[in-house]
């Protein structure tokens, strides 16, 4: 069965998708059988693999709404071993929908059930906030990875995060766990950068990945190209940092 992992933080712009795409493609090409689950409103995941939304005929919409198989919208996309369950805008209404159902909070869960034994991971790139959607991520991973950028007011928001975890892991996931803290953004030209670095290590302590992603301008191109930052530019520092960590996320959950 594959290693559930949520990628999440309610803060945005903290290089959450960026996290999720790049990683997914690397442990893709480390050879494990990958499926990225799109779970935010915008598709950012879904149109950086090069996916078109417009072309899709259904998506996680339907998905969670059990109009069809959560089997039937996994695509394929030109990285060998990595699949995507993509999505359209039309997610943001489905929030509105899920609250009908008796089983808004498992919904994914019981999706990604249908498939889990095709994979070796499944990773869920969830919405900037902590939504219906986010809950959902949580209740059906077995790991958060918490993306954190290394720039002023990193850690707001996260204690509520944290918060939201204990309350997922005692009354819903009790196997839930903080895979680790991965440090965005990080600019070793500022004294700022060191700072909040330092910051986030002393609050998380052993679970702050030993690697960082550097603010990086090949990363913040390759979106707009549809491609991971491996595919665009493999000899980047961006793209040797996301290497590094999809090592570190295989041997922390390979133990």
């Amino acid at each position: 069965m594959a290693t559930v992992i949520c990628v999440t933080n309610q803060k945005g712009g903290v290089g959450k998708t960026t996290t999720a795409v790049n990683l997914g493609y690397f442990l893709a090409k480390s050879k494990y059988k990958v499926l990225l689950i799109d779970s935010g409103p915008q598709g950012n995941a879904t149109s950086g693999l090069g996916i078109d939304k417009n072309s899709l005929n259904s998506s996680m919409t339907e998905a969670l709404l059990g109009v069809v198989k959560f089997s039937d919208i996994i695509k394929e996309t030109k990285y060998k071993n990595l699949d995507i369950a993509p999505t359209t805008p039309q997610l943001a209404n489905t929030e509105v929908e899920l609250t009908k159902m008796n089983k808004k909070f498992i919904c994914l869960r019981d999706g990604i059930s249908q498939v889990a034994q095709n994979y070796d991971y499944i990773i869920i790139d969830s919405p900037p906030s902590l939504s219906l959607l986010t809950v959902n991520g949580m209740i059906a991973s077995d790991y958060l990875l918490l993306p954190v950028q290394t720039e002023f007011y990193a850690l707001e928001g996260v204690a509520q995060l944290l918060e939201s975890m204990k309350l997922v892991k005692k009354a819903s996931n009790p196997k839930l766990k903080l895979l680790g803290v991965v440090a965005t953004m990080y600019d070793k030209r500022t004294s700022l950068s060191s700072q909040v670095l330092a910051e986030i290590k002393k609050y998380f302590k052993d679970k702050v990945f030993d690697v960082t992603i550097p603010r990086n301008v090949r990363v913040a191109e390759a979106p707009s190209h549809g491609v991971p930052v491996g595919s665009y530019d493999k000899f980047s520092k961006g793209a040797k940092a996301y290497k590094e960590l999809a090592r570190e996320v295989i041997e922390r959950t390979k133990k």
